[in-house]
């Protein structure tokens, strides 16, 4: 599949940042390619790359304790009806966000203090009320409860990526369903290899998550790991009863601060709660480390505590069948994404801290700025678009 006329523009990785970046580039006109595969369908024998998108359950809210990621949530959940109307594509569920912890902890009062500054909306429940509020709750003794209800609850990465995909292509954008093998810079352009051949770019945004460094051959500072989600399968009775439920986010030290996604409905017809929150920072130094962790099915023993976790904060759960999902996030040491140029030519977009699904949106929005060389100070702090240096 070699190309013999050079695209403006490629977008590799057709995650949720890459795809939102192409969606955005396209919209303004540029000639554009995405690049990058599907999700497997076999994952014990695939041999390619695998991303933490293929999921139907990521919170979203505008909270943040960052300004940066406040303002990246906001501008992203504004777009939300804009990618559905130019998909077709419905990928998101309005059913608030529970933030709950000890009543006199730091980190509890803190998104009071954060929410009314910021002018989030928020209400606030402390014990009885939290439990009247909120019956499926085991425990709400000496607990707070600030909830948000509006422009927040949950969103479906996988139906995301495939919206902004479709948007991407409507508005012209090219669509390569190939995993890129490497990238090397000339003069002229930039040589995209894939298993079936090169493609020629004028210039190239790399979005690929936890496989952004290896791909480009280089450290830029970031880790990535592997972590375990433990997912519940609820009968009909279960589903019911938890209804009302919102998204939630669990205040307390690590390993006892999990966050829980509402009864969602899965592509095997089947309906899982949720919940993450892994206590195990597990490094993944290379590719072989990346497909090893996937392809392992996660750690049961982290799965046992989250199982432990969600008996004591959900009263009288009845489940049906537990299953362990293995995923990654990369991480770095500012709190904040890389969104930067590396050369003329090639610019990234990645290391997000597991906080990237929501405001995606805007995280691909700004990694096309970037590629244009478009930046502008005020749109962001000057350590996430920062130039290579």
């Amino acid at each position: 599949m070699t190309t013999n006329k050079a695209i403006k523009l490629a977008v590799i990785g057709r995650g949720l940042i890459g795809s939102a970046a192409a969606r955005h580039l396209s919209k303004m006109g540029h000639d554009v390619a995405l690049i990058g595969p599907d999700e497997p369908t076999d994952y014990p024998h695939h041999g390619g790359v695998f991303g933490s998108h293929y999921d139907e359950g990521r919170i979203t809210r505008v909270f943040d304790a960052h300004p940066f990621w406040r303002q990246a949530n906001s501008a992203a959940i504004s777009r939300y009806g804009e990618i559905s109307a130019e998909s077709g594509v419905e990928f998101y569920r309005e059913v608030g966000v529970l933030h709950v912890g000890p009543r006199e902890s730091t980190d509890i009062a803190s998104v009071g203090k954060i929410a009314a500054e910021a002018g989030i909306r928020c209400e606030a429940y402390d014990d009885t009320a939290l439990a009247e509020r909120f019956p499926f709750l085991k425990s709400t003794a000496g607990m707070r409860g600030y909830f948000e209800p509006r422009n927040a609850g949950h969103i479906s990465p996988r139906r995301l990526v495939r919206a902004q995909t479709i948007a991407a292509e409507r508005a012209g954008a090219r669509i390569i369903d190939e995993p890129v093998l490497g990238i090397s810079e000339s003069g002229s352009g930039v040589t995209i290899r894939t298993r079936s051949g090169s493609v020629e770019a004028e210039r190239v945004l790399v979005a690929a998550g936890g496989h952004t460094q290896s791909l480009l051959g280089q450290s830029l500072g970031f880790t990535v790991y592997g972590r375990t989600v433990a997912m519940f399968r609820l009968g009909a009775g279960e589903v019911q009863r938890l209804a009302g439920m919102p998204s939630m986010r669990c205040f307390g030290p690590k390993g006892e601060d999990p966050y829980i996604l509402p009864p969602i409905p899965y592509p095997d017809g089947q309906t899982w709660l949720k919940l993450g929150g892994d206590p195990v920072d597990l490094p993944l130094e290379s590719e072989a480390d990346i497909k090893d962790w996937f392809k392992s099915g996660g750690s049961i023993e982290v799965a046992d505590g989250l199982q432990k976790q969600i008996l004591e904060r959900i009263r009288d759960l009845d489940f049906e069948e537990r299953r362990v999902v293995p995923c990654m996030t990369t991480f770095g040491d500012s709190g904040l994404p890389c969104i930067r140029p590396l050369s003329q030519r090639v610019a990234v977009a990645f290391g997000c801290y597991g906080k990237s699904a929501k405001c995606s949106d805007e995280l691909g929005r700004l990694g096309g700025m970037a590629l244009l060389g478009e930046i502008r100070a005020e749109l962001a702090p000057k350590n996430v678009f920062s130039a290579a240096s």
